[in-house]
């Protein structure tokens, strides 16, 4: 069977915050180089991006902070394709601690570019089918608790 998707790292110390906790925005950082990460995984590293002249741009993203992480904690990232069609990418990213606690989550939507023109275009075949082989391995799993979720204030 193939292997998930992985990103290993651990809270640098100036990504740490005056509440001696990792700052919001290097959670951000953190998903970011995790999403680097499996394009790079689904057949996108930097070669391929220039031999196809295609990236992938992100075009909406939630996060949700669930535990504190602190200076030098290990930390690791799986990714999950919720949904996909020919150009986007509905992937959730999960952040757990060493003890294999959730601390945070990523929901985003990413669109294939062709970079010579600048419009959103159909991904590589080869790409289309590892993004398909992604999706595949989760699912028949639940929905993630966290996954479409909307920000406002409730009233009772």
């Amino acid at each position: 069977m193939e292997q998930s998707f992985h990103y290993k790292d651990r809270v640098l110390p100036e990504w740490v915050d005056y509440n001696g906790h990792m700052n919001d925005a290097e959670y951000n950082r953190a998903f970011s180089l995790a999403t680097d990460a499996f394009i790079d995984y689904i057949g996108l590293d930097e070669t391929a991006r220039d031999n196809y002249a295609y990236t992938i741009f992100t075009l909406e993203t939630h996060i949700c902070y669930l535990k504190e992480m602190h200076e030098d904690e290990p930390f690791e990232i799986t990714a999950r394709v919720l949904d996909y069609d020919a150009k986007r990418i509905h992937l959730f990213l999960t952040m757990k601690n060493q003890h294999g606690e959730i601390t945070a989550t990523l929901e985003e939507m990413l669109m294939g570019m062709d970079q010579r023109t600048g419009r959103p275009s159909a991904f590589p075949d080869d790409v289309e089918q590892k993004i398909r082989s992604v999706y595949q391995m989760h699912a028949d799993q639940e929905h993630p608790k966290q996954a479409g979720r909307t920000i406002g204030i409730r009233r009772k």
